[in-house]
């Protein structure tokens, strides 16, 4: 690489390589031209004795001026005269990096570790955007904005989408912000422990603690890439982080079936929901059709190994409350089965991808 090359990447990198503090401080900063510390921190999400750090190193980089006064003043300077050198340099660094690339010949790894918070982030979006029927997702109150249009999209195409927003004190208030535009049911957990995760049906998923994402170099992201231990991220999600959140918002019973799960608990759940809200309609509770529900399930036998496609009337539930336990009966032809989540080992079948339908089994 020639040095020329080198002081241009060292450049562009450093001007571009902010933290999710930074973006929120110089955001508000460009909006309103001027701010004082304090109105920085009202403003995001940023504890008060991080401002100054943090506004000190977007000065650093020349994006914004620091005026000594009482309190001190953080200017926003001109874009154009912030970023207007970098554009040919840019144009020029692509050009030469183009030439030198040379295509990967092997696949993707199916499991994978990044430490860069924009990498991380590429990959949140990715597993957002490629989820097809089911997608659960934990964010910090700043990522829920950035990423609410890929959200409201997935929703709006009929995806269910379990949203986590931590930590529960900067959670916006759902008076004030439409978490039914984005989620299927949305949760608030306490604690900055909380990670930041993205599971898309079942399989592709990103896992990173929100000290990743503060570009702390010790810190680091694992990705799943359609691989089948992403059950693993779904699971610690359904169990660990799901159930010790508060609700802040839900659809109740919006979605129309059939619908499709990647997980058990899901399809168990959603079924009870159902059956809850149906019984507590004196006329509905009349009609045994209400109650009724069927299933479509591909999984494995846990004794053989071997692939089966089971269908028919669902005739049971097992659910707990901690949703540590979750399964499905299901009335075959054959006699009644079992139906339990990845790596079952008290039911007969292990699903992998389940339908859940109202007037007969429906197809998968």
């Amino acid at each position: 690489m020639t040095d020329d090359l080198r002081g241009t990447l060292d450049h562009v990198g450093d001007r571009f390589n902010l933290g999710e503090y930074e973006i929120d401080a110089y955001l508000a900063v460009l909006e309103h031209g001027e701010l004082t510390a304090s109105d920085i921190a009202d403003r995001t999400d940023i504890p008060q004795p991080r401002v100054y750090d943090t506004v000190r190193s977007l000065s650093d980089r020349g994006l914004v001026e620091l005026r000594e006064s009482r309190p001190m003043k953080i200017v926003a300077v001109d874009p154009e005269d912030a970023f207007g050198d970098l554009r040919s340099s840019f144009t020029e660094m692509v050009d030469e990096l183009e030439a030198r690339y040379t295509a990967p010949t092997r696949e993707t790894e199916a499991v994978s570790l990044v430490k860069s918070r924009s990498t991380i982030l590429r990959y949140v979006e990715e597993v957002i955007e490629s989820a097809e029927f089911e997608l659960a997702v934990s964010l910090t109150p700043g990522l829920l904005r950035r990423f609410r249009d890929d959200l409201a999209a997935k929703v709006a195409d009929g995806v269910s989408v379990e949203l986590l927003v931590t930590p529960a004190s900067r959670a916006p208030d759902p008076d004030e912000f439409d978490y039914l535009e984005v989620a299927t049911i949305a949760r608030a957990r306490r604690g900055i422990t909380t990670p930041i995760l993205a599971v898309a049906d079942g399989e592709y998923s990103v896992y990173a603690t929100q000290d990743a994402l503060r570009d702390d170099r010790e810190r680091y992201g694992v990705i799943f890439n359609r691989s089948a231990l992403g059950f693993l991220v779904s699971g610690f999600f359904g169990t660990v982080l799901w159930t010790t959140a508060e609700t802040l918002a839900a659809d109740g019973m919006e979605r129309p079936f059939p619908r499709r799960y990647a997980s058990i608990r899901r399809a168990v759940k959603d079924i009870r929901e159902f059956r809850d809200a149906t019984a507590a309609d004196s006329e509905a509770a009349d009609d045994s059709e209400t109650a009724e529900f069927y299933a479509s399930v591909e999984g494995r036998d846990i004794e053989t190994g071997e692939s089966v496609t089971v269908s028919g009337r669902v005739v049971d539930l097992a659910f707990e409350d901690t949703e540590e336990v979750a399964s499905l009966v299901v009335e075959t032809e054959a006699g009644r089965v079992e139906i339990g989540g990845r790596v079952a080992a008290l039911e007969d079948i292990e699903g992998q991808e389940i339908v859940i339908g109202r007037h007969g089994p429906p197809e998968l």
